[in-house]
């Protein structure tokens, strides 16, 4: 596993370089050896899975694809990302983990093991309700189940029909780092140093912010109700919206979108990597910093309330829920803050759980990027799969978001009862979406497209008559826009199962090295052409390339 795991490196750190404006000789090297790494991690793949099993795409991605042939039944020992071992799996399970492999006439079987747990489980309790009470619980529990399974089973038959059509959104020159969606509009914020405005039904560009010196790294969206009170502060229309933006030139800009004007600028003192909008009291703008440093400003006088240092590394995600307010940081660690409503010092700090809790350390300058929901927190940290954090408690939970050990994960976000995942394969450069039903967590479907490139940023919303919209970022910025299934008109998206997810259940975190492995290692290139000794020249690619948040900062 560790020339695996220094190839997963060595490829993540090429698809960082790719998005760089300015490439040195060295870089461009780099660059250049992508094919025959992939090749190299494909031919490894196939060493470890055993002659039943593709994980990997050999070579180019567009030209030699494999079709995945997947038999888990006669493979004797899984990788880490695969079915998760039989002792750790949720609800009730009790085989050890030296259970001998089902025959492959059980496969099917296995893929409903966990519901069908479930519905013992609930026979038996019903069985003792009779027995105490000889009341009807039971089988009202027993038909709720049912009722409940009935309702996945056709939630995930519609999605697997889902039909979209996809729309590119040309202007930005760079990487798109961040994106919101207002009434029909779409926010976009790019390393081009620019914010601009999208006219969704007619995918066109309305306005173009520009004012920021430095990359563009997050935005927010005010709510409708605070808007008019600084709409009417500055004399405008009460109809008026606003977007705040932050950027590594130090400052937050708050826009006024029917004008196309930055109406306040704020000077935070540091590069601003992200913030969020807390609708609470007076209402508060948090920003996080590359130093760590989580801040709150008045959403009435744009003063400095705030400024606390709450992580080692740079704040790469802030989201809030009523007045709780979650930070994560690039070195995994995840901060619960209650908002107060005071004029002075509005947070408190309820929780913080660093990075042997979250299980998201390893990565030099790593991207945590979350989304609350309740008591868990749903993150992602580059892996092939999601955490799932009970914020109150400290317990981990883990879902499978890719069945290869070279998929990462970007993106979160939760969209009605949806869960969506984005998802970016480094050995052969497939992207996709991955849904999961909510709060459940079950796997629905995945949708991708041919050539779709790697998504790092969403937004979502719905339109008048339920149909969803979603718009993403990255190397490009496109508007999802879903179509009737019963209609003829064909979509731009394939949804399929990925066989492999579609069996897994959510995953306690217990003692787990050997899942918690991280790519940490000594860089020593076979032929030595790069000429410099293993340590140093993994310390040169950690610097040079760094994270996705640092590359896309760059």
């Amino acid at each position: 596993m560790g020339e695996v795991r220094k190839l997963q490196k060595k490829l993540r750190q090429i698809e960082n370089l790719e998005i760089k404006i300015n490439l040195t000789p060295e870089e461009r090297f780099k660059i250049s050896r992508k094919a025959e790494l992939r090749s190299r991690l494909a031919e490894l793949q196939l060493q470890l899975s055993g002659p039943q099993q593709t994980l990997g795409i050999v070579g180019d991605g567009k030209k030699e694809k494999m079709k995945r042939q997947v038999h888990r039944e006669d493979v004797p020992e899984a990788l880490p990302s695969q079915t998760p071992p039989a002792s750790k799996i949720l609800k009730g399970e009790e085989e050890s983990r030296a259970q001998a492999a089902p025959a492959p006439a059980a496969r099917q079987r296995k893929a409903e093991m966990g519901r069908e747990r479930e519905r013992t489980a609930a026979a038996k309790v019903s069985d003792n309700c009779r027995d105490v009470s000889g009341d009807c619980a039971g089988s009202d529990e027993e038909r709720l189940l049912r009722q409940e399974e009935a309702e996945f089973t056709s939630l995930k038959a519609s999605w697997e029909k889902a039909k979209f059509r996809l729309r590119l959104l040309q202007g930005h020159s760079d990487i798109v780092t961040c994106v919101v969606a207002v009434d029909n509009l779409v926010v976009s914020g790019s390393r081009d140093t620019t914010v601009k405005v999208w006219h969704v039904p007619t995918a066109t560009e309305h306005k173009n912010l520009g004012g920021h010196t430095g990359g563009v790294t997050c935005l927010a969206a005010p709510p409708p109700e605070y808007c008019k009170r600084l709409a009417w502060s500055l004399s405008l229309s009460d109809k008026e919206r606003f977007i705040l933006s932050g950027s590594v030139d130090c400052y937050v800009k708050i826009w006024a979108l029917s004008i196309g004007q930055c109406v306040k600028s704020i000077y935070t003192f540091n590069a601003v990597t992200a913030l969020c909008f807390v609708p609470e009291e007076d209402g508060y703008i948090i920003t996080g910093s590359d130093g760590g440093k989580v801040q709150a400003w008045s959403w009435d006088t744009f003063q400095n309330c705030q400024s606390v240092n709450a992580h080692q590394e740079a704040v790469t995600s802030i989201q809030s829920q009523g007045p709780l307010v979650f930070s994560g940081s690039a070195e995994g660690g995840l901060s619960v803050w209650e908002n107060r409503g005071s004029d002075r010092d509005p947070l408190r700090l309820l929780h913080h759980w660093n990075s042997q809790v979250t299980g998201c350390g390893g990565e030099a300058c790593g991207r945590l990027t979350l989304s609350p929901r309740g008591d868990r927190v749903f993150l992602a940290y580059g892996r092939a799969w999601l955490k799932i954090l009970h914020w109150r408690t400290g317990t981990m939970t883990r879902l499978t978001n890719h069945s290869s050990i070279t998929g990462v994960t970007d993106c979160i976000h939760q969209t009605g009862g949806l869960l969506i995942g984005s998802c970016y394969d480094l050995a052969n450069g497939e992207s996709r979406l991955n849904l999961f039903s909510l709060p459940q967590c079950r796997y629905l479907a995945s949708l991708t497209w041919p050539d779709a490139p790697r998504i790092i940023c969403f937004a979502a919303w719905t339109t008048g008559s339920g149909d969803h919209r979603w718009v993403t970022g990255g190397q490009d910025l496109i508007v999802w826009e879903q179509l009737p299934s019963s209609g003829r008109q064909r979509g731009d998206v394939t949804a399929r199962i990925d066989s492999l997810m579609d069996s897994c259940l959510l995953e306690s975190e217990g003692d787990t090295e050997d899942d918690e492995e991280t790519d940490d290692y000594e860089d020593n290139d076979e032929g030595g052409d790069e000429g410099k000794d293993s340590r140093s020249a993994a310390a040169e690619e950690d610097a040079g390339s760094g994270s996705w948040l640092r590359c896309a900062l760059q």
